[in-house]
């Protein structure tokens, strides 16, 4: 994750974050103040009375109950799988271009012994996808079908495990709204309730209670917003990842079968097979 995207991810969720903040601060009634002449007192009662009841962010937070405390733990998971998967999914750390010239050397010379000692002593993603293909060489009998097979089962399942953390981002980008819906579905029901205790002519409890359910479909969608993006963006770097990770070794498996270098290309950097230099004829 360069800093750009760092960046770029951090104004959106400062821009919701300020839209949270901003919807906490703007008063619940929008119609303007009555002049001190025409002002009662009871309509100065109920204008404190809306003043005092404007909620902070830890009174919406209560007021979504027991629905909030789920998509606060989903909230965490966001911001440990994001940790996770940028610590994670690194190409340096993943691949290690720089074991890159001597693997390739030695698929060339056909010393599969060495390349495994350097496979066990470097691990890595490539090293180990590497390993598992030259271990079916039996008796320096090189057959590539074989040797490709390794590739693809040892490359599945760290495929596998490697996309287990970035899933999760999508799990709870998915589950996350229907978390939220929930917990409004279940604050209209408490609103239905105090209608039928009575309280249809009291509007102003019956807008607590609708406006609190509101609270868990926002805080929903506030989870999922982020859980998606990073889920996209780790997706993308993965299959960078994955398709460096072919690349290399289609060119190692390249140099064993034909026994000479074969030119890897490292992103934009392409290393070519070195070739000796002629002495001068010495008189």
């Amino acid at each position: 994750m360069n800093k750009r995207t760092i960046l770029y991810i951090s104004v959106v969720l400062w821009i919701i974050w300020q839209v949270i903040a901003g919807a906490q601060d703007t008063p619940a009634s929008a119609e303007p103040p009555a002049t001190p002449a025409a002002a009662s007192p009871t309509a100065n009662a109920a204008s404190n009375s809306a003043n005092d009841q404007q909620l902070k962010l830890i009174d919406l937070i209560k007021a979504g109950g027991l629905t909030m405390v789920f998509l606060g733990l989903l909230s965490i998971a966001v911001v440990a799988f994001a940790i996770k998967n940028y610590l994670t999914l690194k190409a340096d750390q993943l691949l290690r271009p720089e074991l890159l010239p001597s693997l390739n050397q030695q698929m060339a010379d056909g010393d599969i012994n060495g390349a495994l000692q350097t496979c066990r002593t470097q691990e890595c993603l490539l090293t180990t996808v590497l390993a598992s293909g030259l271990l079916r060489i039996v008796n320096q009998d090189i057959l590539m079908d074989n040797v490709e097979k390794g590739f693809v089962q040892e490359g599945q399942s760290q495929m596998t495990q490697l996309m287990r953390p970035v899933n999760y981002l999508l799990t709870i980008g998915s589950i996350a709204p229907m978390v939220g819906l929930l917990g409004t579905v279940s604050g209209m029901i408490k609103a239905f309730q105090n209608i039928s205790a009575g309280g249809m002519g009291k509007p102003e409890i019956l807008a607590s209670n609708i406006g609190e359910a509101l609270v868990t479909t926002a805080s929903g969608l506030i989870i999922a917003i982020p859980a998606m993006l990073f889920y996209y963006y780790f997706k993308n770097v993965f299959a960078d990842i994955i398709g460096r990770l072919n690349k290399y070794l289609g060119g190692l498996l390249n140099s064993l079968e034909s026994g000479k270098l074969t030119p890897i290309e490292l992103s934009d950097i392409v290393i070519e097979p070195q070739t000796p230099t002629a002495m001068p004829p010495q008189n």
